[in-house]
């Protein structure tokens, strides 16, 4: 830990109150619990591509985010740190949006969330390896099996193995990629700042964004419902700019490994908003599957921090 000290003392604020992590982490993962939801709303009737929606709600908040950067003059990433920009922006600027988007289009967004649920224990071991932890037996044990949960679930839902669809393969890469950027964005933003770390990465992938809109918007001139509209405009500036500045700032502010156990609300919260704005049937196996995933995530991040915590 004595080697991390200087870098965090200078990245998070001094003055900052106890448990001040969890509280943005709860305000970040109740903002982005809305994300499958919405998406579903938007991708709905087809009036919207995917890739519009993937694309395009990248390039409003990428807007919003250089106006932020420019109005309060922000230093620009050094050296290395362009290289860990990048990784955040492949992760939850381009990956994560896309897949999701595309995976939506035919899988219902409870079933979304729960296959997603396993995003705490993905982010978690992604932070071991980057932080080169070496985590308890009962933590590898229950991620693996939080993992083939997931699979289990998903496959089951689409009538066994070889009923594995598309959809689920998409959200599984959007796990990963997601799983990769928190645990990068965590740590860049002890260094760069919680919202300028989001920031970066949005300008970063910008022109890559913009490309993708265009050929989205050739492809299929965008329409939709003035309900579709508002959930792609929630997308754009709060699960892909506003939800972030919490989420980075709880991450960064930490202890991560305990900051990150709040994210398994998300997909209870997910299917809740589910049930309600799309009226999705909570059917046993989204109930139990949900559950089980959950679970497994919970005792992996929390077998993760009792190891840190006994470190210190």
């Amino acid at each position: 830990m004595k080697n991390n000290d200087s870098a965090t003392l200078t990245a998070s604020p001094v003055i900052s109150p106890p448990g001040t992590g969890l509280w943005w982490g709860l305000l970040g993962v109740a903002a982005f619990s809305f994300t499958v939801p919405f998406t579903r709303v938007a991708v709905e009737s087809g009036g919207m591509s995917p890739l519009f929606i993937g694309s395009a709600r990248a390039v409003i908040a990428a807007l919003l985010a250089a106006a932020a950067l420019a109005i309060t003059r922000q230093r620009l990433p050094r050296g290395v740190q362009w290289i860990r920009v990048a990784v955040v922006a492949g992760g939850v600027v381009v990956g994560f949006p896309v897949l999701t988007s595309f995976a939506l289009t035919t899988a219902p967004a409870s079933h979304g969330a729960v296959v997603i649920a396993v995003l705490p224990a993905a982010t978690a071991v992604m932070a071991v390896i980057r932080g080169h932890e070496r985590p308890p037996m009962t933590f590898w044990i229950t991620a693996a099996v939080g993992a083939t949960a997931a699979v289990v679930f998903a496959a089951l839902q689409g009538g066994g193995l070889s009923g594995l669809h598309w959809s689920d393969l998409l959200l599984f890469g959007a796990v990963v990629a997601a799983a990769i950027g928190y645990a990068e964005g965590g740590l860049l933003a002890r260094e760069l700042g919680a919202w300028q770390t989001v920031s970066w990465a949005l300008v970063l992938s910008a022109p890559l964004m913009i490309a993708l809109t265009g050929i989205s918007i050739a492809w299929q001139a965008p329409s939709g419902t003035t309900t579709e509209w508002a959930a792609f405009a929630y997308l754009a500036v709060v699960s892909m700019f506003l939800g972030f500045f919490a989420w980075y700032r709880g991450l960064a502010i930490g202890p991560m490994a305990q900051v990150s156990q709040v994210q398994l609300a998300q997909p209870v919260m997910s299917i809740c908003w589910a049930a309600l704005f799309l009226r999705e049937e909570l059917t046993w196996p989204t109930v139990l599957g949900g559950i089980a995933v959950i679970a497994c995530a919970a005792i992996a991040v929390r077998a993760r921090l009792d190891r840190t915590t006994s470190k210190r």
